[in-house]
């Protein structure tokens, strides 16, 4: 009888301990890395992202159909609006922007394809736990798929797998997170883009992670 308590009591436990959808922070700050498919796109930028304000800012260079890029965007889904700034010239490009706000989150309907640790469980300091989640999501009258990994402690974005029509599979990998914003002025538009007017013409740009947000 007391083995069949025992044996209850630790099938609860392990139950009580299966990993759960969750947020990730707030606000972040830190780089990440994108890779496309079809598109022949390669990518790297730092972030700052505040999802209280619904504010993003990357600052991103990479490779895009064979022709190198360099993007300094704002994104501002409050006001619906995005700023293509560029420092070196001083100038500032509006453009509206209609797509919805969806925080770093793993979505609750999503599966939970295993937990793992990156690195070494051999000893402390040596690996992160991670918990890897799958599932499809509903975009404009067509679903996509998706896979996501999150720390275990703190859901921080590790990497996203996400798969479109256009770009095929979607690669992306986040690093040197932080916790909170380094810099604040980052996701405020520079003086000389207040006298920016906005601009109705369309860009064929390279598809980023944050483009479906």
């Amino acid at each position: 009888m007391r083995v069949l308590v025992l044996f209850a009591c630790l099938s609860v436990g392990c139950l009580a301990q299966r990993p759960k959808p969750c947020t990730s922070p707030a606000l972040l700050t830190g780089s990440l890395s994108v890779s496309t498919q079809n598109e022949k796109l390669m990518a790297y930028a730092k972030y700052t992202y505040d999802a209280l304000g619904m504010r993003i800012r990357l600052k991103e260079f990479g490779s895009y159909k064979n022709k190198t890029f360099h993007i300094d965007v704002l994104l501002l889904y409050k006001q619906g609006v995005m700023f293509k700034i560029n420092n070196k010239d001083q100038t500032c490009c509006k453009k509206s922007l209609s797509a919805d706000f969806h925080p770093l989150a793993i979505p609750q309907t999503a599966s939970l394809l295993g937990q793992i640790v990156i690195g070494s469980s051999s000893g402390p300091g040596q690996g992160v736990l991670v918990n890897s989640w799958g599932g499809e999501l509903q975009m404009k009258n067509k679903t996509a798929k998706y896979m996501s990994t999150v720390t275990e402690i703190g859901c921080i974005p590790v990497t996203t797998l996400f798969h479109t029509c256009k770009s095929g599979w979607m690669v992306t990998s986040f690093f040197n997170n932080v916790i909170g914003i380094a810099d604040p002025q980052q996701l405020i538009p520079p003086h000389f883009c207040e006298s920016a007017t906005l601009d109705e013409e369309v860009d064929d740009e390279p598809v980023t992670f944050f483009n479906l947000f």
